[in-house]
């Protein structure tokens, strides 16, 4: 065991000695159900009662503070008002309690005077090693422990299910949600702990302290934000080690909550596309359904992670053709498809005594819903090596008469090819067998689907120990497009050749390094949309054609914003439109740091927001892979025989704007827009570009 489980996990979860501090005599109250939960669930050790206004509690000796104990507690945990945690906490600083939760709200989310109350509690925390979860926690729970340190009433009802899956909440709610969802299913806790709001410990350190718990084999996180995701980077790198997979279920899908930047990437690097490349990064398998966050744990076990995505073969064999009818639909609308067994496969299921028609799913109809059936079906699939899941859709033999096909799947569970199975009827006594067998089981075909796609959809641990969230925290500047195209070209970004112009000189003799016809553009460091200003000039055949398109663009300008006073031109050479516009962008994230985004190009990009991002920096395969990930640049692979694209000269590019997170620490932002993508051996060409830097002093 590791100092980190020694120090915190161990009082956390296994506590020899508890407190719960303002605990109330009555046990229907919130303030009063911990010690009612504790007395429910069996809990051996030792537990004190600290109320100041009684002798007793719920029939036990009330103390008057945590000081006057016999001994000092593992852990304490604080149902009283704001201020009274914080003298609380304090007092377990003095007797050196290592953990002390704390259920109390009134901190952060108040506004000023709870964050000055929030810093108060740190303060008093730093008087001695108590470590703090919460404020407003719902609560730690460990039910094979007996530990039942909360006030969520979900954990009124006796026998909570023991298992291997660690669940970490942001939400106090949620814990008790998942476990009212097992309950009767199969699926067992090693610990729920809710993390509310984080002052002192986060979600990611409690969840590193447990890495080398023998108890734990998978996580369940329900998260709210990304607030301190190092400590996720780190206990993601952790649990990778450990091979322990972990789920994630993460509000904020609505780009409603993306904060905008200067440029089209800060629309298309939004809040959630920074956390699912986050999660990317980390290998952690991120659902959609809320069903699918307890679900998920037991496919992962099941399912290493790969160096990339894969496309899993899918067998699916059923004994009600339209229940599987239903699940192959939710597959197809992920992206995942079913593969219909072979012909000699079908021969050898019907000469094995399992009927079944050759087409795209195995259907075994009513009559093959019995155990030898079944059986036969499901050995012959998974030993036929055409398969690298097998999904069973039972009917209602699964309610009624589980020694029927139940049973038969249970006993498969063991196969290197998983088996994992959806029943259509309402069946938790058959999912609770499946699941103590080693075979996942699903609630509906929405969940069970999204937890595929998730599963196969992960990778491998990348997220480095470098990783430092952290977006601008001061003034920064934006360079106009000659400063940004000449820091693009050090990265082995190509921008065609250009000249910067005096505007007060073009009535004399304008010489260019290069032959017409040309491009007139402002050029500034206050005007990031030139065209939304009529800042450009297309197809200028002479030097009297720079100066007319000059003074055009000054007027424009102008009349776009009478603040900008612009004395310089760009004049650049001008580029056939032939090839393929993308938009490749570079954005610091506070949340997760520097990341890279690649989209279809031109001025309506974040419109379709056709995107991929990644955290940075990149290697050439993950740079293959975003250009595969956006749909609109199929054409680049030569779709329906159109000429392919230089696809290797991108994913160059790629790789070059993302080492901006290695080699220039002061740019917070870049973009690239339109990117021309030519022909397969003529590389690619920025057409536009867009830095963004923080200014001297600011790190």
């Amino acid at each position: 065991m590791t100092d980190l489980f020694a120090s915190l996990a161990r009082p956390l979860l296994y506590p020899e000695k508890v407190a719960i501090v303002g605990a109330s005599d009555d046990p229907g109250k919130t303030t009063g159900r911990p010690q009612r939960f504790l007395a429910q669930a069996g809990y051996r050790g030792a537990a004190y009662f600290v109320n100041p206004r009684r002798e007793t509690v719920q029939g036990e000796k009330a103390w008057p503070s945590l000081e006057d104990l016999p001994e000092v507690p593992d852990h304490v945990y604080i149902v009283t008002g704001a201020e009274a945690a914080i003298e609380a906490v304090g007092q377990c600083a003095r007797i050196g309690v290592p953990v002390a939760t704390v259920l109390s709200s009134g901190f952060a989310e108040d506004g000023p005077e709870g964050l000055a109350r929030e810093d108060r509690l740190r303060a008093a925390a730093a008087e001695g090693p108590v470590r703090v979860v919460g404020p407003s926690s719902l609560g730690v729970v460990h039910p094979a422990a007996g530990v039942m340190l909360t006030g969520n009433a979900a954990f009124g009802e006796p026998g909570t299910p023991c298992g291997g899956v660690f669940v970490a909440s942001q939400s106090g709610s949620v814990i008790g949600a998942l476990v009212s969802r097992a309950r009767g299913r199969g699926v067992g806790f090693a610990g729920l702990v809710s993390t509310g709001g984080e002052a002192d410990l986060s979600l990611g350190e409690i969840c590193l302290a447990t890495v080398d718990d023998p108890n734990v084999t998978s996580y369940a996180l329900f998260l709210e934000s990304l607030r301190r995701s190092e400590d996720l980077a780190a206990f993601a790198r952790a649990a990778a080690e450990a091979g322990k997979p972990v789920a994630v279920y993460k509000l904020g899908r609505s780009e409603q909550a993306a904060a905008l930047a200067v440029s089209h990437t800060g629309a298309l690097a939004g809040e959630d596309a920074e956390s699912e490349a986050f999660f990317r990064a980390c290998g952690f398998a991120r659902v959609s359904h809320f069903e699918g966050l307890i679900e998920a744990p037991a496919l992962l076990e099941r399912i290493p992670s790969g160096a990339e995505p894969r496309s899993p073969r899918i067998g699916v064999v059923t004994t009600t053709g339209g229940g599987a009818a239903v699940m192959v639909d939710q597959l197809a609308v992920r992206g995942l498809n079913v593969a219909a067994p072979s012909r000699d496969l079908v021969a050898a299921m019907n000469a094995g005594g399992a009927q079944v028609p050759h087409s795209l799913i195995a259907d075994l109809g009513l009559a093959g819903a019995r155990h030898d059936i079944v059986t036969q079906a499901l050995r012959l699939m998974q030993d036929s090596g055409e398969f690298d899941l097998i999904v069973f859709v039972i009917g209602s033999s699964a309610r009624l008469n589980p020694e029927l096909a139940v049973q038969a799947i249970a006993a498969r569970g063991g196969h290197p090819v998983p088996v994992v199975a959806f029943a259509l009827p309402e069946a938790p006594d058959a999912a609770a067998l499946l699941n103590a067998s080693g075979v996942p089981a699903f609630r509906t075909p929405e969940s069970g689907a999204d937890v595929i796609a998730a599963a196969f959809g992960r990778r491998g641990c990348t997220v480095g120990a470098e990783f430092r969230p952290g977006g601008p925290d001061a003034e920064t500047a934006t360079l106009d497009e000659r400063e940004s195209g000449r820091l693009l070209e050090k990265h082995s970004v190509r921008t065609p050749a250009s000249a910067a112009l005096e505007v007060s000189e073009l009535d004399g003799p304008t010489r260019l390094p290069f032959g017409y016809p040309v491009v007139v553009k402002a050029l500034s460091d206050r005007l990031p949309h030139k065209t939304d200003a009529g800042g450009v000039v297309l197809g200028v055949e002479d030097a009297d054609g720079i100066r007319d398109a000059a003074k055009r663009i000054v007027a424009s300008v102008a009349a776009y914003d009478p603040a900008i006073a612009l004395d310089r031109v760009l004049v650049q050479e001008m580029i056939d439109g032939a090839g393929v516009e993308v938009l490749l962008g570079y954005r610091v994230s506070r949340d997760v740091g520097p990341m890279v985004v690649l989209s279809t190009g031109g001025v309506l990009a974040e419109l379709y927001a056709d995107s991929a991002t990644r955290l940075a920096p990149v290697d050439l395969g993950t740079a293959h892979e975003m250009i595969r990930e956006v749909r609109g640049l199929a054409s680049l692979r030569g779709y329906r025989g159109g000429t392919p694209g230089d696809v290797d000269a991108l994913a160059r590019a790629i790789v070059g704007l993302s080492a901006l997170a290695v080699h220039e620490p002061d740019v917070v932002e870049a973009e690239i827009n339109p990117l021309v993508v030519r022909a397969a051996g003529e590389g690619v060409l920025a057409l536009d570009a867009l830095v963004r830097i923080q200014t001297e002093g600011a790190r």
